[in-house]
Order: structure tokens, then C-alpha cells, then sequence
């Protein structure tokens, strides 16, 4: 080698080094943001608190985690999209509680749970085609849908909870050995949507569709087929959360879900999603459903006002967004 292509190469060499030990804040949160969140509030609440590192606590975090999650990772679809879905607090009661009451007439789990699912199917059709159909905004849309669904549950019950269901808490309250079954059912749901996101023709759609619509549409991809089965997939996790929820709490509760589509949307900015569509992932948002989840218990346990507990949730997110649109504009002017 030539001493000029031996200098070439140190150079190149020594620009790399020196590239990647002069990373800018943005592009380290976007790497690593949100495990270094996860691991400063764990460390945070295990100081805060002396019981949060015990094995009844973590196990209680995981089942509480669990309902959240599942609706994050079928929302995060829908924002990856550029749309959103207010309506998963209200759905997931609907699916829930109908599933309930199936059990309650009929004693069979899978009739329960597949009469949950075909719920949230429906819902998820609906919106779905209203909003690519009549090209109605999706925070709109599901918003109707919010009022529709409760409503809707709250006629069925009479605002009444379903009692006497049997086998149903198994799925919300059993263990397979050491590990709750609602968590094996969650670890179920984050692998087939990590699958549908990164290892399906569907999945690189909607990161197409997300990043720019018109091109998408230019490429041959039809946007609003790949929106209306975003929804339909988010429906059906609406409805397995409503059934893990139902089954924890033993019993059908019409005024379940309430304000649990704060913290899915939460849990999915958190985790790197950008709410301006065509980014995120599913390991993110199941690391921000963890974060939430963790916050949560901090405050319990801690036996901080549910009032402030409102306003650090609020805070959380306009912060996430803060730092999303704020990484982003650095990135642009970089490539500029």
C-alpha cells in the first residue's frame, strides 16, 4: 500500500472515531433515549421507595403493564400511520365487558374471547372505513367512536358489572409457574407485531404510507387499505386488553378503560414513535409501556395524588413530543 493510500485510510479511520464520539444529543436519544429513561426511573424508584425492587412489586408491575401495552402496540400501527385512536379506553370496555357477559351465559372461555374479538373487529372496521371512505380526521372519528362504545356497553349492562365468570379470571389472574399468563399473552402480541412491522409486506407499507401518502400511493400501494387494516389489527388488541383487564378484575365493568388511551398513546411517544407518523418501532413502545408502567407504581407507592399523578402524565408526553420534533429539526438541518 502506497504511503498516500495508508494516510487515506487513518483519515477515514480517525473521521469515524471522531464522528461517533461526537454524537449530538438528538441522535443519542434517538438511539438510546428511551432505555436511559427506563433505567434512570428504575434506579429513581428503587431509591424513592424500598419495595419497588421486591419480587411481589415487579410481579404486580408486569400485570399492570400488561393491559397498556397490549393497546400501545396496536396503536402504534395506527401513529406510525400519521392517525390516531382516542377510542381505546372505551372499545376495549365494549370487547371486555361483552366478552364477560358471553361467559357469564354460556361458561365456554373460547366463545368469551372470541366474541370479545369479533367486537373489536367491527369497531376497528368502522373506523377504519369512515375515515379513509368519508376522509374524516381519525382523531374525529375516534372520538365518536368513544362515545358510541361506551354508551353502547353502558345501555347493554344497565351500568351494572357482569358477575359470576367462572374460569374467566384465569387469563388475568393465572400463572404458568412463576410467569402470569397475561404476560405470556402479551409476549405473544409483541412478537406478532414485531413481526407484522418489520418482517411483512404490510409492515413496510405502513412505514411507507407514514412517511409520505402521495408516494406510497405513486408506488402502487393503496393507502387506505393498509389504514383500514392498521384499525382492524388495533381493534383486536383493544379487545384481547378488554378480556385480560375483565379477567383481572373478575368481573365486567362497564366504566372500565377509562383514561387508559392516554396512557398507550403515552407509552407509544414515549418509546420513540413520532406522532407526525413514519416512525417507530415495537421494541420502543413496549420500553415506553415499561416506563409508564413504572412511573405508575413510583407514584402509588409513593402515594402521590391521583390529581398529579394527571399532570406528570401530561407533562410526560409533551415532553416526548418536545424532544421528537426537537431531534427531528436537528437531523433536518444536519442533512441541509
Amino acid at each position: 500500500m502506497s504511503i498516500e493510500r495508508a494516510d487515506a485510510a487513518v483519515k477515514r479511520e480517525g473521521q469515524v472515531i471522531s464522528g461517533s464520539r461526537n454524537m449530538s444529543f438528538s441522535q443519542i436519544y434517538r438511539k438510546y433515549g428511551t432505555i436511559l429513561i427506563f433505567v434512570g426511573i428504575c434506579v429513581l424508584a428503587s431509591i424513592l421507595s424500598p419495595t419497588f425492587l421486591t419480587e411481589a412489586n415487579l410481579t404486580n408491575v408486569l400485570r399492570q403493564v400488561v393491559v397498556v401495552s397490549l393497546l400501545a402496540c396496536g396503536v402504534t400501527f395506527i401513529i406510525i400511520l400519521g392517525h390516531i385512536d382516542v377510542s381505546l379506553g372505551s372499545v376495549l370496555a365494549l370487547c371486555g365487558v361483552l366478552a364477560a357477559s358471553v361467559m357469564a351465559m354460556t361458561g365456554s372461555v373460547i366463545l368469551a374471547v372470541a366474541a370479545g374479538v369479533a367486537v373489536g373487529i367491527v369497531t376497528g372496521v368502522i373506523n377504519g372505513f369512515v375515515i379513509t371512505f368519508f376522509r374524516i380526521p381519525s382523531f374525529i372519528m375516534t372520538l365518536a367512536m368513544t362515545t358510541v362504545a361506551r354508551g353502547t356497553v353502558l345501555l347493554y349492562t344497565g351500568g351494572s358489572p357482569v358477575t359470576g365468570l367462572g374460569d374467566f379470571k384465569v387469563m388475568g389472574q393465572g400463572s404458568l409457574g412463576p410467569v402470569p399468563i397475561s404476560v405470556i399473552i402479551l409476549a405473544a402480541v409483541v412478537v406478532l407485531s414485531w413481526v407484522l412491522l418489520n418482517k411483512t409486506k404490510f409492515g413496510r407499507y405502513v412505514y411507507a404510507v407514514g412517511g409520505n401518502e402521495r408516494a406510497a400511493r405513486a408506488s402502487g400501494i393503496n393507502p387506505d387499505s393498509i389504514v383500514v387494516k392498521a384499525f382492524i389489527f388495533n381493534g383486536i388488541l383493544c379487545a384481547v386488553a378488554g378480556i385480560v383487564l375483565m379477567s383481572r378484575i373478575n368481573s365486567g365493568q362497564p366504566a372500565g378503560g377509562v383514561g387508559y388511551e392516554f396512557d398507550a398513546i403515552t407509552a407509544v411517544v414515549v418509546g420513540g414513535t413520532s406522532l407526525m407518523g413514519g416512525t417507530g418501532t415495537i421494541t420502543g413502545t413496549i420500553i415506553g409501556s415499561m416506563i409508564i408502567g413504572v412511573i405508575n407504581n413510583m407514584l402509588n407507592l409513593m402515594n402521590v395524588s391521583s390529581y398529579w399523578q394527571q399532570i406528570i402524565k401530561g407533562l410526560i408526553i409533551a415532553i416526548a413530543v418536545i424532544l421528537d420534533v426537537w431531534t427531528k429539526s436537528a437531523r433536518s438541518k444536519k442533512k441541509a
